[in-house]
């Protein structure tokens, strides 16, 4: 689950961090009242789950509270990668000296918390990894100790010579751990973290991707959830309780099991299709999670063929085949369907299918290569 800006830095206020105030606006008009109430220059800021706010025109300086209600007028509805703008931050504008990058993310390899710290903030630290590895720093923290006080200082150090700044930098990159920490993320970054003239550091913009396996032991971090910020068919998937992925292929997949899901997807790929999705259903035959699955599926306009993969283990054939058949009567389908349904009372519901009029299959390379030719078609 990603954090909107103003939601992490309430993150990282909670744990200490120096981040300048600012307030979310939803029209124009509390855009200028908040502009008004801070005096002086603000930034205007999109409120999306998105990077490359800035190079699409929804970061703006304004001079002025008039200014600031015009730059909300821009900014508010606007599509940044597909999403809608329907909030926006405003903040006082900061003097800046100098910009660094100071981030924490799961590092799944190493498995480890992992923090990356750069001198050259502001920009994608993507980049700067690729370009100028050497202006960047990493460090593994061991999860049963803890980001240590000497570790901090290290990874402070990179940054600043001034002692002053590192002092306050060190605190900051323990703060931003034990935010980290505190939340269940994933990922937690500031970028940029700023030095002003008059030698503070402070946290200017917030990132947070919190682990959704978290959230039932995080109730107030699951209560920021911006459903309307996310993509629709992801929301739909969550509140039907299914598992799902988009991806940027034509064949549309529903499988139960994430194992068989997984093979499902490499053996499209072999056949020279593109899965769409990634979907489990789950051990579930429930007729309205098999109708929620295919109107996911069918929202992709880039479907071209629609995959079910069913293995009956505890789960029983004939169960999942009257789900189906249930499902397609309730929902309308264009792209043509393939079904391959195995394991317990599998007999019983290829003959339940078939005097529906759905042929099924028994084999996975048969029912895969069928969806792949028909995605081609």
């Amino acid at each position: 689950m990603d954090l909107h800006e103003y939601q992490a830095k309430e993150r990282f206020r909670a744990a200490g961090i120096p981040v300048p105030p600012g307030e979310v606006a939803t029209t124009p008009a509390e855009a200028e009242k908040l502009a008004a109430k801070y005096g002086g220059a603000v930034v205007v800021k999109a409120q999306v789950h998105s990077g490359g706010r800035g190079k699409a025109g929804g970061v703006k300086l304004a001079k002025t509270p008039a200014e600031a209600r015009g730059h909300a007028e821009k900014i508010l509805g606007m599509q940044i990668k597909g999403l809608t703008v329907e909030k926006v931050l405003v903040t006082p504008a900061e003097n800046i000296a100098t910009e660094a990058y100071v981030g924490v993310l799961i590092d799944r390899a190493k498995q480890a918390p992992t923090f990356i710290v750069s001198a050259a903030g502001g920009i994608d630290i993507e980049t700067v990894a690729k370009e100028t590895p050497e202006k960047v720093r990493k460090l593994a923290v061991d999860p049963r100790y803890g980001l240590l006080p000497h570790q901090a200082y290290w990874l402070a150090n990179f940054l600043y010579d001034d002692d002053a700044l590192i002092k306050q930098a060190t605190k900051i990159i323990s703060q931003l751990y034990d935010s980290f920490v505190s939340s269940g993320a994933s990922m937690a970054e500031i970028n940029p973290m700023i030095t002003t003239p008059s030698g503070e550091v402070k946290a200017i913009d917030a990132k947070m991707s919190i682990d959704d396996n978290e959230l039932f032991r995080r109730l107030e971090v699951a209560a920021m959830r911006d459903v309307s910020a996310e993509p629709p068919a992801e929301a739909k998937a969550r509140a039907a309780g299914l598992s799902f992925v988009k991806l940027d292929g034509n064949v549309g997949c529903c499988v139960n099991g994430a194992g068989l899901a997984m093979a499902t997807m490499d053996l499209v790929k072999y056949y020279g299709g593109n899965p769409a999705n990634f979907l489990d259903i789950g051990g579930s035959s429930n007729p309205d999670k098999v109708v929620a699955a295919l109107e996911i599926i069918t929202s992709d306009p880039n479907v071209k063929a629609i995959l079910f993969n069913i293995f009956g283990g505890i789960t029983r054939c004939d169960d999942v085949a009257n789900g189906i058949i249930e499902a397609m009567r309730r929902i309308e389908i264009e792209p043509p369907i393939v079904i391959r349904l195995t394991g317990t009372n599998e007999e019983i519901a290829l003959k339940i299918l078939e005097k529906a009029g759905f042929p099924a299959y028994t084999s996975m390379d048969a029912v895969v290569e069928k969806a792949v030719q028909l995605a081609s078609a």
